[in-house]
């Protein structure tokens, strides 16, 4: 990723982060997170993945509710094509939501549950792309958001975070998407915070590291391991940690009576 010209290169990024990101300790808590979420409103029918990446959540998300028709939209083919291989099942578009690609009409309004994870913070316009987005969601249909908090790593930088959020930052783009919103808050305190501090010192080496062919130490594979078993939801409040979680709704329009 270069920041610096504006350009993310999402089909070197799959190719080159995909597998370290499905070992990501953080990844498997904002999948927690998610998943608690969507829990806690009715059982979802019709899933969304906006920015679905490489599969690992849709792959989670089918593990927990098999019977639930999902959908994954994504701008990079790489990506599509390595959650094509974790979940068969799903449909996957490739699309540029920020070029007001329009949905294919058979999933146009279709969701019940949407997720965006990870992605805003990739992006120039946010609340343009939460907006697109929005179409394929059905009126009052829901839309999960995770975003990251706190500073920016050396890593973070690397692989094309242009901001990372606040609490207010973050309601601001949802209100500025016409979205409802139900909830925003902070998650992860203490050990998402420490893990993510762990990553800062780690500094430039890390973003090398992950992006070679080498396979890490037998230290950093022990203290992937450890915040794997501290990052979980039940160890973690959701006052001051530095990942971020939204639940908004799409808005009935004329359009949808």
């Amino acid at each position: 990723m270069d920041e610096s010209s504006g350009v993310d290169d999402w089909e070197r990024h799959w190719l080159a982060f995909g597998e370290s990101a499905s070992d990501n300790p953080a990844q498997a808590y904002r999948r927690a997170l998610i998943a608690a979420s969507i829990e806690r409103g009715p059982r979802p029918r019709r899933i969304l993945d906006l920015g679905c990446g490489q599969g690992d959540l849709l792959a989670a998300l089918h593990a927990r509710w098999p019977d639930a028709e999902l959908v994954g939209v994504d701008l990079s083919a790489e990506g599509l094509r390595q959650t094509s291989i974790k979940v068969p099942r799903t449909r996957l578009f490739q699309l540029d939501l920020l070029r007001s690609d329009p949905p294919p009409a058979a999933v146009a309004g279709w969701a019940d549950v949407a997720v965006c994870s990870e992605v805003l913070e990739h992006l120039e316009d946010p609340a343009a792309f939460l907006s697109a987005a929005s179409s394929f969601v059905a009126a009052g249909g829901r839309l999960i958001v995770t975003v990251p908090g706190g500073p920016r790593t050396a890593f973070d930088r690397h692989i094309g975070h242009r901001r990372h959020f606040r609490v207010a930052s973050l309601t601001a783009v949802l209100r500025a998407a016409d979205l409802d919103i139900e909830h925003v808050a902070g998650a992860g305190f203490p050990f998402f915070n420490l893990y993510k501090l762990a990553v800062l010192l780690r500094g430039e080496r890390l973003a090398r590291e992950v992006s070679s062919d080498a396979s890490p130490s037998r230290v950093a594979r022990a203290a992937m391991q450890v915040f794997g078993w501290l990052l979980r939801p039940s160890r973690n409040v959701s006052r001051g940690g530095w990942q971020l979680i939204a639940v908004a709704r799409r808005r009935s329009t004329e359009s949808d009576s």
